[in-house]
């Protein structure tokens, strides 16, 4: 079950209508660090009301965003590139197949790599100026820190280049 940003969890997540099951993944895409959200602790989805209700305590899920360590369950976070980046994640849709191994640390959509290119997502346009134009423009990804990348050193720093 796929949500394309935080407002579309919110208006469906308790939908009574939601076609979700027990056995379905969450997909929360769109709250990466360039996302509008800006990586907010988003990732820790609620599990659907209805299913809350009959007694499902954990679901996948999946998202560019993060979560506070007090958060519980079996998720998986900060999936770069983001989806607002054009990153893989953009292109899943409700009811591809997901697979999940923890042990082999991989995570793969069983969709047909030629729909999956089909499926390509501009990037989100760049901001024309100011403070969101800097920030969208050299903010990492949450592999690397989700720090801009001008802050960051030009080489590692050593005994020898700390003199």
């Amino acid at each position: 079950m796929v949500f394309s940003s935080l407002d579309d969890v919110a208006q469906r997540i308790d939908d009574p209508a939601l076609d979700v099951q027990p056995e379905d993944f969450l997909v929360l895409q769109n709250a990466g660090p360039r996302s509008a959200a800006g990586m907010p602790e988003a990732g820790s989805l609620p599990i659907p009301a209805k299913l809350a209700r009959a007694g499902v305590k954990d679901m996948v899920r999946i998202s560019d965003a993060r979560m506070s360590g007090t958060a519980y369950g079996t998720v998986v976070l900060h999936v770069a590139p983001d989806a607002a980046s054009g990153g893989p994640l953009a292109r899943i849709r409700s009811g591809d197949r997901i697979r999940l191994s923890v042990k082999e640390r991989k995570l793969d959509v069983l969709v047909d790599p030629a729909e999956l290119a089909r499926r390509a997502v501009a990037p989100e346009a760049v901001p024309d100026r100011g403070y969101a134009r800097l920030y969208h423009t050299h903010v990492l990804q949450a592999d690397q820190g989700c720090d801009f990348d001008f802050l960051r050193a030009a080489k590692p720093a050593t005994q020898e280049n700390k003199q």
